[in-house]
């Protein structure tokens, strides 16, 4: 049975959306669109405490087209997640209020337990067939990085986002996380780690200093709190590690098809890391592959993935286009569909 679901996803930096068929009997997911616009919804949260009224308007411009796009595919069910920015922020009921408004849904403020596991499945789904697990899944995104480690499977963790799932708290998160796995949420992520430390054009050596310790920290906590040296795979999510694997291809442009499931070594990222830092932001502008709402905040994605590949010494990123998106229409499908 094939259900036709609408995912948008709100993070701190990017609003998405993914209109997808699934089949759940044959686990595919059959992309219909596949959008993102950067609206840098967290602009300034970490040190207000509160989203601007222009990141809000930003966002609710662009949401109000989504809701067109989801109208014209006619899409059966349709669920928004909203993730670290809006979890930080005081004034998060104005913006669950105006999203609810447009689109007819309430977006859902996800724990990072939530956010995590979705980004998994969406991760892993088309993985176990061809790569060995244990994963580790590390999603960059603008405010905070997600880590899970799980055995993977198709469509993901069985039943996770439904009624079926246990109710087991690992790793310090709270939510819903499956026994079989572990999972952390730590505030490190590109738009953070730019407006705390890398303010620079380009930064000076005394702030990437900075940024390097605030993320080692985190790492420290994530070590904690996940057995990572399980992991025989570290898979990297989202605009960060893309961008990064497709400056070490040497891509001209931006070749979604050709990112995804590539494989980059430490040493690439560690080079295209200090090369980003050291430039600036109109240097990095002139890369083919960068997306402008990129420029500013890459070198502290970048940076956050060069350091998880020391601290836990991956030789290689298996690099995925695939995330939460993806885990978000699988979990609406077998809430829906199933």
């Amino acid at each position: 049975m094939t259900c036709r679901v609408a995912a948008v996803d709100c993070g701190t930096n990017s609003l998405r959306l993914l209109v997808a068929d699934v089949d759940l009997d044959r686990a595919e997911l059959t992309d219909l669109t596949r959008r993102m616009e950067i609206v840098r919804l967290g602009e300034g949260v970490d040190q207000t405490g509160r989203l601007a009224p222009a990141a809000l308007a930003r966002t609710i411009g662009v949401l109000r087209e989504y809701a067109d796009v989801i109208a014209g595919f006619a899409a059966q069910s349709v669920r928004m997640v909203a993730t670290s920015a809006t979890r930080d922020a005081g004034n998060a009921a104005e913006f669950v209020r105006r999203v609810s408004d447009v689109l007819g849904v309430a977006p859902e403020v996800l724990t990072g337990a939530g956010e995590a596991m979705l980004s998994f499945t969406g991760a892993t789904a088309e993985l176990a067939a061809d790569h060995g697990g244990p994963f580790l899944i590390a999603d960059i995104g603008g405010g905070s990085t997600e880590f899970v480690l799980g055995p993977g499977g198709p469509g993901g963790p069985g039943g996770y986002g439904g009624a079926g799932s246990p109710p087991v708290s690992r790793g310090g998160l709270g939510g819903i996380v499956p026994p079989e796995y572990s999972a952390t949420s730590v505030n490190i992520g590109c738009v953070r780690m730019t407006e705390r430390h890398l303010r620079g054009d380009p930064p000076t050596a005394r702030e990437v200093a900075a940024a390097t310790a605030d993320i080692d920290a985190a790492l420290d906590a994530v070590a904690d709190a996940v057995p990572v040296g399980e992991a025989k795979t570290l898979v990297g999510l989202a605009g960060s590690v893309t961008t990064v694997a497709a400056i070490a291809m040497g891509l001209p442009a931006y070749d979604a098809a050709r990112i995804h499931h590539a494989r980059v070594c430490s040493a690439d990222v560690h080079a295209v890391t200090l090369a980003l830092l050291s430039q600036t932001r109109t240097v990095r502008a002139g890369i083919g592959v960068m997306h402008p709402g990129r420029v500013d905040v890459i070198g502290g994605g970048a940076l956050i993935l060069d350091r998880i590949m020391d601290r836990f010494g991956f030789s290689e990123v298996l690099v995925s286009e695939h995330d939460i998106l993806d885990g978000i229409a699988w979990s609406l499908a077998r809430d829906s569909c199933g």
